[in-house]
């Protein structure tokens, strides 16, 4: 599975994601490709009454091979949406967890 199949995978999965509506009013969710250095990420933004709202809910990057989730703030893990979309366990890395702790996940330690 070459780097781009999973770019576009990583795209997908983002998209859906995009598309459940912010509870918030004001607040809306952005997808931010860049296809160049293989980073993807799903942020909301927006205002909440006086306070301005910014939170990464999925960033996503690509290397060697692999996708690296370095953030993930969905409710059921976005590594199980990568795996239904056809990527292998072992070319999903966490990289919000530590590299010690990798090993003891179901997921590539790197």
């Amino acid at each position: 599975m070459d780097n781009r199949v999973l770019a576009d995978i990583a795209e997908r999965v983002l998209a859906a994601y995009a598309e459940y509506p912010c509870a918030a009013a004001g607040v809306e969710t952005r997808l931010l490709f860049d296809r160049e250095r293989d980073q993807y990420a799903l942020v909301t933004l927006g205002w909440e009454g006086v306070h301005h709202h910014y939170s990464a809910v999925a960033h996503l990057e690509i290397a060697n091979g692999k996708i690296w989730i370095q953030e993930d703030n969905t409710e059921e893990g976005i590594a199980t949406d990568l795996e239904a979309a056809g990527v292998p366990k072992d070319r999903i890395i966490l990289g919000f967890r530590h590299p010690n702790l990798r090993p003891f996940t179901e997921y590539a330690a790197a």
